[in-house]
C-alpha cells in the first residue's frame, strides 16, 4: 500500500515570517453561492497580493453542485443535469460541493512563508489530518492520489474511503481555493460524479462515521489545528 501518514506531523509546519500578523478567520453563516464565492476570493487574494488585505482563511458552505478542476475528464461528469456545473479555476478534476460540507478557501501569501506549493499541499494534509485526529478519526493521505483517506473494516476488502478534499491554485505566491471537509453532507449526492476522478473508492462524512458532530465542532478543531500548523489567527 502507498505510503501514509496518520496523524498531523508538526514537521511540516508553515508559518508566517516572523512578526507577520495572524490569518484573518472568517465564517459566513448560511449557503454563499457559488460564483460570488469565487468573485470574493479572487478579490481578497489579488488584495493579499498587494499588502493591502491580510491572508484569510474563509469558512462557509455552498448550495448543491459540481465543480471542474483543470484536469477534470467529460466522462467523469455522470448525471451533467443533477446540479450546475462550474469551471473552478484550481487544479484537480471534479468535485461536490453542498450543505454539510465545510468549505475553507485558504489565502495565505506564501512569500511570507515558504514558497513552495508541495510544501503548502503537504500542509493543507497535515491540517485535515490533525483536525480528524481531534475526534480520534485516522486519516490519511496516499502518494497516488490527493486528499484525505479513512479505512473501512467494516466493508469488504481493504476498503476506504475520501473525507477531505484538496484543490488549489496560486497567484503571485497567494493561494486560492483551499479543502472541502464532509462533515455531514448527503453523501448520495456524490453519485453525478466520479469524485476526483477516483473510481475505486468511496466518500464519506464525519457524521457517516458514526460521529454526533456538527459544523461548529468541526469549525473549533479545524482552527485549533490551523493554527498549529500555520501560525496565530484572529476572527473576522
Amino acid at each position: 500500500m502507498p505510503a501514509v501518514t496518520a496523524r498531523g506531523d508538526l514537521a511540516a509546519r508553515l508559518p508566517a515570517e516572523e512578526g507577520a500578523p495572524p490569518v484573518r478567520w472568517r465564517v459566513s453563516e448560511g449557503l454563499v453561492a457559488y460564483p460570488d464565492a469565487l468573485a470574493e476570493m479572487d478579490r481578497l487574494a489579488a488584495a493579499i497580493a498587494e499588502g493591502t488585505e491580510p491572508e484569510t482563511v474563509w469558512l462557509l458552505e455552498h448550495p448543491p453542485l459540481y465543480t471542474a478542476g483543470t484536469s477534470a475528464r467529460p466522462e467523469d461528469l455522470v448525471e451533467p443535469d443533477r446540479f450546475p456545473v462550474y469551471q473552478a479555476g484550481r487544479g484537480g478534476q471534479f468535485t461536490y460541493h453542498g450543505p454539510g460540507q465545510r468549505i475553507a478557501y485558504v489565502m495565505l501569501d506564501l512569500r511570507r512563508r515558504t514558497p513552495d506549493v508541495r510544501r503548502y499541499v503537504a500542509a493543507l494534509e497535515e491540517w485535515l489530518i490533525a483536525t480528524l485526529w481531534s475526534f480520534h478519526i485516522r486519516g490519511e493521505r496516499r502518494e497516488d492520489r490527493v486528499g484525505v483517506w479513512v479505512r473501512r473494516p467494516d466493508k469488504p476488502g481493504e476498503a476506504e474511503d475520501k473525507i477531505a478534499a484538496i484543490g488549489i491554485r496560486v497567484r503571485r505566491w497567494v493561494t486560492l481555493h483551499g479543502i472541502a471537509l464532509n462533515v455531514e453532507p448527503d453523501l448520495s449526492h456524490f453519485g453525478g460524479i466520479v469524485p476526483c476522478g477516483v473510481r475505486e473508492h468511496g466518500v464519506t462524512s464525519l457524521v457517516d462515521l458514526g460521529l454526533p458532530l456538527d459544523m461548529a465542532d468541526a469549525d473549533l478543531a479545524l482552527r485549533q489545528n490551523f493554527e498549529a500548523i500555520f501560525g496565530p489567527t484572529v476572527a473576522a
